[in-house]
């Protein structure tokens, strides 16, 4: 079992497809908060686990701040130094950020997970969206919390918070176009690119990743957001990407036909309005955490862990 669990954690020792290729892993727990579900909308019930440094999770954070839901669902950050036993809570790594976990006194992410099902048979990853009173995870799949915390939560916060709206009726079957193929060949395509473990698989999904960025770059041109003239979860799903782009996935997962910086005007632009204009972007983009963790924990990739000290700065000012 020992040995199981080791690859369940271990983000080093995970397994390749035959052809050298990353395949992602689907997240294990969907449940949603609903007033007539399992799991009702209250205050202080649930609680939300995040890294900084992960992507999926930071979009659960960006969501939870816009919907001013920083009094109803508490955080708490593990530490960026993913090890063999994966996410560590700062009772076991204090690295500076990082929290213990209030609830359990948890030492690692993966207790969560075999506290909510001792028989657990998947890759223990955050965000965590975990209820206090059945004392379980709710839902473990970002792009599913991040529409949870836009609705659910709306009759508890502020009139101005509960209009906010990331998944507009009108907008929404364009948003799940966009994010359709953004996840697979830019969310996901830099891990694809990253992980890759032949030349073909590597190339295979850099070129991909590329195409869509110059298709991006034209949809970005004279625009603040993807979709019609509002922030949406499109805007969101794309920004913990783009901002990881030049300080990571650049020089660690090679993704280095262009910067973002010197080769998307556009991109740039839309990403340093949204870091430098809206703190919901701003305070929960940590790029120490960011760095650490990719050339830290990805040993597969890094075996040095050395951590690369660029670019400077990591975002431009506007």
């Amino acid at each position: 079992m020992s040995s199981t669990r080791d690859l369940q954690a271990d983000i080093g020792k995970m397994k390749l497809e035959a052809d050298g290729s990353f395949n992602r892993a689907a997240a294990s727990f969907r449940n949603a908060i609903q007033k007539d579900g399992q799991f009702t909308p209250e205050r202080d019930r649930y609680h939300l686990y995040v890294s900084y440094a992960c992507p999926w999770a930071t979009r659960t954070l960006i969501t939870r701040k816009l919907k001013g839901l920083e009094d109803i669902v508490p955080v708490t950050v593990v530490s960026p130094h993913m090890g063999e036993s994966g996410w560590p809570f700062a009772t076991v790594d204090p690295f500076p950020g990082a929290d213990a976990d209030p609830l359990y006194n948890a030492q690692h992410i993966k207790d969560l997970y075999f506290k909510a099902n001792p028989n657990y048979g998947g890759r223990f990853t955050v965000p965590v969206l975990w209820d206090k009173k059945t004392q379980t995870i709710v839902n473990n799949e970002s792009s599913e919390i991040i529409r949870i915390f836009n609705t659910a939560f709306n009759e508890l916060v502020p009139p101005a918070k509960a209009s906010i709206d990331i998944y507009p009726e009108q907008h929404r079957q364009e948003i799940d176009a966009i994010n359709a193929w953004v996840y697979d060949t830019v969310n996901n395509g830099v891990y694809k690119a990253g992980f890759a473990g032949t030349q073909e698989a590597y190339e295979k999904a850099v070129y991909p990743l590329f195409e869509s960025l110059d298709r991006l770059e034209k949809m970005l041109t004279g625009k603040d957001y993807l979709v019609g003239d509002t922030l949406t979860e499109a805007d969101i799903r794309l920004f913990v990407t783009i901002i990881r782009f030049d300080p990571v996935y650049v020089g660690h997962f090679k993704c280095n036909l262009r910067t973002i910086r010197n080769g998307y005007p556009a991109i740039h632009t839309w990403l340093r309005k949204l870091y430098w204009n809206n703190d919901a972007f701003r305070s929960t983009t940590n790029f120490q955490h960011i760095k650490v963790h990719y050339y830290w924990s990805q040993t597969k990739v890094n075996p040095t862990r050395v951590v690369a000290v660029g670019p400077t700065p990591d975002i431009e000012p506007l």
